[in-house]
């Protein structure tokens, strides 16, 4: 008996989009690796998982597989940050205990829980639309123009970001702030790193302070939209051969992930995001154009 590569069924409802059921084993290692370099560098992963397909003319993998990836950057930011976890996990333990309530890693450590309200909510309301098959929020042309907004955006925040605010000055209020702008990251194109990113930038943190905080704050709704994902997909009645194909999809992700986390954050201490900028752009402006004169299907 020989075992076949690709699946063969139509993996489309109305209600999940199941379209990564449609594409073979290769190409779900290298769409993981993708997506665990890209998760991390503020370029948008959402966004290459619906470029690539688009250009080697492959089934777009669909918003739920997208989100489900997004597990595989957790194991690389809990070992990266593994010591600033400790010290803002015992800082809250102390902080409840003695009820010392102005601890600055207390403060942080709610503003980071604080800031993932707003994409937990946001995830919930737009879920339906999402995960549906040929949504309209994973149309090409909305990717291209998110990509544009949000390079412009970077581009203002590294020009007049005053880049002076390390990580121990950190408050609440940045959480809410960061918070916030982590919700826009449900667009594919907009980023989840890119955007909390930008925000950071805007509120005078340093580069790779701005990285870090993101990285952590995006910790808590990665494992939550995750979860929520995979619990989606359980419901959706996805079978054994399904599953193997997710955690294929991880394990590459995983691996590629940790080399991401460790490249940005060196590369931030001495460079700018200017290159994540002009790529940004580039990449905007080729979607829309591609649209546009028809090079790509929207």
């Amino acid at each position: 008996m020989m075992f076949s590569l690709f699946f063969s069924t139509v993996s489309c409802s109305s209600d999940v989009d199941l379209g990564f059921l449609e594409l073979s084993w290769l190409k779900i290692v290298f769409l993981g690796i993708v997506q665990g370099i890209t998760e991390l560098l503020p370029i948008s992963s959402t966004a290459h998982l619906r470029i690539i397909p688009g250009l080697l003319g492959w089934q777009d993998p669909g918003s739920a597989f997208s989100a489900a990836m997004q597990l595989a950057s957790i194991a690389a930011v809990i070992s990266y940050f593994w010591q600033d976890l400790k010290k803002l996990t015992g800082a809250t333990v102390r902080a409840i205990s003695e009820q010392d309530y102005s601890n600055q890693y207390f403060r942080l450590a709610i503003g980071l829980l604080i800031g993932t309200i707003p994409i937990a909510v946001a995830g919930l309301l737009l879920k339906k639309s999402l995960n549906a098959c040929n949504s309209p929020f994973r149309a090409l042309i909305v990717v291209g123009i998110s990509s544009i907004v949000m390079s412009l955006l970077l581009g203002v925040a590294e020009k007049f970001g005053k880049r002076d605010r390390v990580f121990n000055q950190l408050s609440i209020t940045d959480g809410i702030w960061v918070g916030i702008s982590q919700a826009f990251a449900l667009i594919p194109g907009v980023s989840r790193s890119g955007s909390t990113l930008t925000a950071g930038l805007f509120l005078g943190m340093e580069r790779e302070t701005a990285a870090r905080f993101s990285f952590l704050l995006g910790l808590p709704a990665v494992i939550l939209a995750g979860a929520l994902e995979l619990h989606t997909l359980f419901k959706a009645g996805l079978d054994f051969n399904g599953w193997i194909t997710l955690i294929i999809g991880l394990t590459t992700a995983s691996i590629s992930a940790f080399g991401a986390i460790y490249s940005l954050l060196h590369y931030l201490e001495k460079y700018s995001t200017w290159v994540f900028v002009w790529y940004r752009l580039a990449m905007g402006i080729f979607l829309v154009v591609s649209v546009v004169t028809g090079f790509l299907s929207n």
